[in-house]
């Protein structure tokens, strides 16, 4: 039997990394992405990391850092991020077919029966490549399981020595269980905080305390998920990868945003906006949905306003993913739990019961048309290819709203290089 070979490739601080690739001047300089509305740090360069900011910290915390070290800040360009993730994926694509994409940021590749002469050498071309062909720096860690696969990354991250590229495959046993002991329980893929908070009362301290427990023991108290982790740090392979992405049972849209919000009018418009862009998910991954939830909330930091939160669900006659239709009903569940007196801070749509495009059938009593259903399928599919071609919300419906005031803040947002004809680079001379 072939020993198994899977590798890890994980881009580097990659929201980072989009924004360098289009501004050569902050190469090496401090370099921060914020949250939605500008509000904490999502992403951070190494540079900024060594100044002491956070993950998740509130981006008013960190103001006079910024200014000292003129640290270079941008909102989340989540456009930009898609995209460049995609063509990161298309060059991984190159090495092997067996490949899942496991985030925005990493990918698993199963490199088992290639003919490779050098396994680290041929994780260094996999760096050359994705980084000639996107500007995108990546580390790759080569294991003959997942969770290996994921500490193998963590350790060459931290360690300059290995070059971007860690081979476990060449290791011995002793020498794995050397890195397993630098490696902290909260590190462990799949070992959340909960668990590393249990796990440290009974004396586990690493990586290496959790491969040599008794399964049966973490079977009974971390459940079969944790038994998993356990025998994967063993180098028994027992996640396989996720050649085809699952299908999603659950579609959510759910943003706070940019100010509060008291028009019924604006909120009409926000709902509808969450529901279109819920909709073109369904219709990415060729699905329909058969029940709608809308969700409100008012700002729960303000404690002097008047609090308030409620839900309303919606279960659909028939299955579909025609936004103007899910509009309607979303409309038709906002109504049911608006009330006036709020200001609202955030609303959401979630999309579930959901079903194959190709499942449709017509009802008993006639009252569904396959004629008009494939009508709108056809209508839906032009809108989402111009919106595609042209950039999203190039065609949109009128109860989305024109100027959308409401809509989160993004003041320090970059252009979208590579999917907006007006904003792609220009090079000027000096």
């Amino acid at each position: 039997m072939k020993e198994r070979v899977l590798a890890l490739v994980d881009c580097n601080n990659f929201y980072v990394s989009c924004e360098r690739a289009f501004h050569a001047a902050i190469q090496h300089t401090p370099v921060i992405v914020l949250s939605n509305n500008d509000g904490c740090v999502v992403a951070r360069s190494n540079e900024a990391k060594k100044l002491g900011i956070k993950m998740g910290q509130p981006v008013f915390e960190c103001e006079q850092l910024i200014r000292e070290h003129k640290v270079q800040v941008f909102s989340s360009n989540y456009s930009l991020y898609a995209d460049i993730s995609a063509r990161v994926m298309s060059v991984l694509s190159q090495f092997t077919s067996r490949l899942e994409t496991y985030s925005i940021d990493e990918a698993f590749l199963d490199l088992t029966g290639l003919s490779l002469e050098d396994r680290v050498e041929f994780g260094h071309e996999i760096k050359a490549r994705v980084w000639q062909y996107t500007g995108i720096p990546v580390s790759v860690g080569i294991a003959s399981t997942k969770t290996l696969c994921k500490i193998a990354c963590e350790v060459v991250k931290q360690e300059p020595q290995y070059g971007g590229v860690l081979d476990l495959l060449r290791f011995s046993e002793a020498d794995i269980d050397v890195l397993l002991a630098k490696v902290e329980l909260r590190d462990v893929w799949g070992i959340g905080p909960k668990y590393t908070r249990f796990l440290e009362n009974y004396g586990f301290r690493n990586a290496k305390d959790l491969k040599y427990a008794d399964e049966r023991w973490i079977r009974k108290y971390l459940t079969v998920v944790g038994e998993r982790t356990v025998l994967e740090l063993r180098g028994i392979c027992c996640l396989a990868l996720e050649i085809a992405r699952p299908t999603k049972k659950g579609i959510m849209c759910a943003k706070s945003f940019g100010r509060d919000i008291t028009s019924p009018d604006e909120l009409q418009e926000a709902v509808a906006s969450y529901t279109a862009r819920a909709a073109e998910k369904l219709r990415e991954q060729d699905t329909l949905a058969s029940q709608i939830t809308v969700f409100v909330h008012t700002n729960a930091f303000h404690k002097d306003e008047p609090q308030y939160s409620n839900s309303f669900t919606i279960r659909l006659r028939h299955p579909t993913s025609f936004t103007p239709a899910l509009i309607r009903y979303a409309l038709a569940a906002l109504r049911a739990i608006y009330r006036k007196g709020y200001s609202y801070k955030k609303a959401g749509v979630l999309l579930n019961h959901i079903s194959a495009g190709d499942s449709v059938q017509p009802d008993l009593f006639g009252e569904f048309s396959i004629p008009e259903h494939e009508q709108q399928a056809r209508l839906m599919a032009i809108v989402d290819a111009i919106n595609q071609i042209y950039g999203r919300n190039t065609l949109f419906f009128a109860a989305q709203g024109l100027s959308r005031p409401w809509k989160m803040q993004q003041h320090r947002l970059s252009a979208r290089f590579t999917t907006r004809w007006d904003e792609i680079l220009t090079i000027e001379n000096g």
